[in-house]
């Protein structure tokens, strides 16, 4: 892997971590899509289109891990059965409310970004600042992502301001 300049011996951890990200971003997908077929309700329209854009996201996000990947010199993961065994994500029934769907992607996000920065921090040790940088920028767009539907599920009494919660 001399024309990155990067020590394949070193980058097995990060494509180990990158393989389960690769795993968790394939069951994301599959729930957006599954929560895009199946809400119901007022919010209908909004999360129907919500929704898709981000599977769409995670379909990019799922080609550029691979790709990164195969850029280090090493094979992605790439059967169904793999990924529900590698991944740190569960499957989600499809009869959610529409605010339990936004629960249930909160709490992924959370085990996305802990992975994310998982990567990042082997990555670190190898010297792998491409994959830093991929990666960051991921951190970056899905905290954005989990303030936006955090926001949509707050509870409001008048149709404008927050209720505000206890301590």
């Amino acid at each position: 892997m001399s024309y990155l300049g990067l020590d394949k011996k070193k980058t097995e951890s990060t494509v180990k971590e990158l393989n389960v990200l690769l795993a968790d971003y394939h069951l994301y997908y599959q729930k957006l899509r599954n929560f895009h077929w199946n809400v119901i309700g007022k919010n209908f329209f909004d999360l129907h289109e919500k929704f898709e854009e981000l599977y769409d996201d995670a379909k990019l996000k799922v080609d550029e891990i691979a790709e990164r990947i195969l850029t280090l010199r090493h094979q992605p993961t790439s059967n169904l059965s793999e990924y529900l065994k590698a991944s740190n994500l569960k499957e989600a029934k499809a009869d959610l409310t529409d605010y339990e769907m936004i629960e249930a992607l909160l709490k992924d996000h959370g085990v996305l970004l802990k992975q994310m920065r998982s990567v990042v921090e082997i990555a670190d040790k190898a010297g792998d600042e491409g994959t830093i940088d991929l990666i960051g920028a991921y951190i970056r767009e899905l905290e954005k992502t989990s303030w936006m539907l955090d926001a949509w599920k707050m509870k409001t009494t008048d149709g404008h301001a927050p209720v505000k919660k206890g301590k």
